[in-house]
């Protein structure tokens, strides 16, 4: 098996092993948060050995030459020797405006950043504490009506960050966060075309965007949103959504429920069953996916198989984080 080497100190590697799970297996604390290839914070350089081109995929042509590359994503298949000098995340101060449970396990937290921080509606950054534990979060918020970036935090079983931003972190309380990364969220291109979007938990943050920028933006075409849990408990922004289907005559909310009987007002179904099942032809039809990796996984196969292309399916899976 192939040899990794972190500051002088050899590491065995096991079969079909990341850089990042070895090191974490023996106690080296490696900055991460979405343990796929996306958002960038377990970024390292490798100093002998060359980086399978799937640990850079993503990163920039200099940075791929220098030798960087993403532990999550990296199976050595030669010996490797690496070190943290990782280019730094451009990272801004900001301050916790308010925190507000929206169900019994996701809290809306919206944050004023010390300076603009330019994004599109959907992407999401990466939100750094003071001990330096990263994770990321998708944005809801819109830049053109909001003056704060707006994250759907869910709590996570085991979750550092989760469980501290709902238990400790109160209005204002210091954090950092990052440039804004992603392409889940809203193209002036798709103005004329039907707008299908579908999403578990909290994975409602960004299409809560997409929808807000879609719809600021004139969108002409349907915009259907279906947004699904087991519960009735596990939705939220329930009654917000109804109220701008009420006020836009071509959005569309549809909450699913899949594991409670037949309730007024919602679908008896997974999202994403109910979403194709209406929608059986997605020809020209841009898509958006987010939440649950099974459901993101499973959706996109079955858009694409209604028609849509896949350069107009854009997915964001949730992966949750320890």
């Amino acid at each position: 098996m192939p040899k990794l080497t972190f500051e002088a100190r050899g590491y065995e590697l096991r079969g079909n092993e990341s850089v990042l799970e070895c090191l974490t297996r023996h106690g080296v604390t490696v900055p991460h948060s979405c343990k796929s290839g996306i958002c960038q914070s377990c970024m390292m350089r490798s100093v002998r050995g060359a980086p399978p081109a799937e640990a850079q995929k993503g990163l920039k042509e200099s940075q791929q030459a220098d030798g960087y590359f993403l532990a999550c994503s990296c199976v050595p298949q030669t010996d490797m020797e690496v070190t943290l000098d990782a280019p730094e995340l451009f990272l801004v101060p900001a301050k916790v405006q308010s925190l507000v449970r929206l169900n019994n396990k996701i809290a809306r937290l919206r944050l004023q950043a010390a300076q603009p921080i330019e994004y599109r509606p959907g992407q999401f950054v990466n939100v750094r504490r003071d001990d330096g534990l990263i994770r990321s979060y998708s944005l809801a918020s819109v830049p053109q009506q909001d003056d704060y970036l707006e994250l759907h935090v869910q709590r996570n079983a085991g979750g550092q960050m989760s469980s501290w931003i709902h238990d400790q972190l109160k209005e204002g309380d210091a954090v950092q966060v990052s440039t804004p990364r992603g392409e889940c969220y809203y193209r002036p291109d798709a103005l004329d075309h039907p707008l299908l979007l579908i999403g578990t938990g909290s994975g409602l943050a960004p299409l809560y965007g997409v929808i807000r920028e879609a719809l600021r933006s004139g969108h002409r075409d349907p915009v259907w949103l279906f947004h699904g849990s087991r519960a009735r408990t596990g939705l939220y922004l329930v009654d917000e959504l109804r109220a701008l289907a009420e006020t836009h005559e071509n959005f569309r909310y549809m909450p699913c429920l899949s594991g409670e009987p037949d309730l007024d007002g919602y679908i008896s179904a997974r999202a994403d069953a109910a979403a194709l099942q209406q929608h059986p032809n997605l020809k020209s039809w841009r898509v958006y996916l987010c939440g649950h990796p099974d459901m993101v996984k499973l959706a996109k196969r079955n858009a694409f198989l209604a028609g849509a292309a896949l350069r107009d399916i854009q997915s964001d899976a949730f992966v949750s984080a320890h």
